[in-house]
C-alpha cells in the first residue's frame, strides 16, 4: 500500500508532516487578516488588535501533554507579556467548547481561538491543507502595524515563552 493510497483512504486527511501550502511568513511581511471565534464564542479579529503587539501560538490539540506544557509556560509568564504590552492568543483546530474546557482546566488568562476551517492555518504555515487533522506547533509575534516581527517554526513547548520574551527584549533595543 502506497502513501497516496493511505491518504486517499483517509479522505485526503493529513495527520502530520511538512507544510507546503502557505509556508511560514517572514519577519516584515504583513500577517493575513483573520476573524476567529474564541473559547467563549466571541469573534476576535486582527482588526481588533490593530496597534497592539500579539503572540499567536498554534498548538496541535487542547489538553494534550505538549500543548498543556506550552500553554502553562505562557500562563506562568503572562504578567511578563502583559508588562511588555503583548497580547497572547492560542489557536488550534479545536472547537470553542474544547478550548473553553482547556482554559478552565489550566486557568489560562488568555484567549484560545478556533481555526476549525484551517483558513488562517493554511495561509501561515500551520497546515498544508484544510484536511490536516492537527496544527503544526508554530508561533508568530505580530507588531501593532500588522507585520510579522518574528516567526517561530520550531517551538519547544517548555522554553517557548522564555524564548519569545527574550526576543521581545531584543526587539525593543
Amino acid at each position: 500500500m502506497t502513501i497516496k493510497t493511505v491518504i486517499a483512504a483517509l479522505g485526503g486527511l493529513v495527520l502530520a508532516g511538512p507544510v507546503a501550502a502557505g509556508g511560514m511568513l517572514a519577519p516584515g511581511e504583513p500577517f493575513p487578516a483573520w476573524s476567529l471565534l474564541d473559547h467563549n464564542g466571541a469573534t476576535v479579529t486582527s482588526s481588533d488588535l490593530r496597534g497592539k503587539t500579539y503572540l499567536l501560538w498554534y498548538y496541535p490539540k487542547a489538553m494534550t501533554p505538549g500543548c498543556t506544557r506550552e500553554g502553562c509556560a505562557l500562563r506562568d509568564s503572562f504578567s511578563e507579556f502583559s508588562r511588555r504590552g503583548v497580547e497572547v492568543l492560542g489557536i488550534s483546530f479545536d472547537d470553542p467548547k474544547s478550548n473553553a474546557e482547556f482554559v478552565a482546566k489550566e486557568k489560562f488568562p488568555f484567549r484560545l481561538l478556533s481555526d476549525t476551517e484551517r483558513s488562517l492555518a493554511v495561509q501561515v504555515g500551520a497546515a498544508d491543507s484544510p484536511g490536516r487533522l492537527f496544527a503544526r506547533r508554530i508561533s508568530y509575534l505580530v507588531g501593532g502595524d500588522g507585520k510579522v516581527l518574528k516567526a517561530y517554526d520550531k517551538v519547544d513547548p517548555a522554553s517557548h515563552a522564555q524564548e519569545v520574551l527574550t526576543d521581545l527584549d531584543a526587539l525593543s533595543r
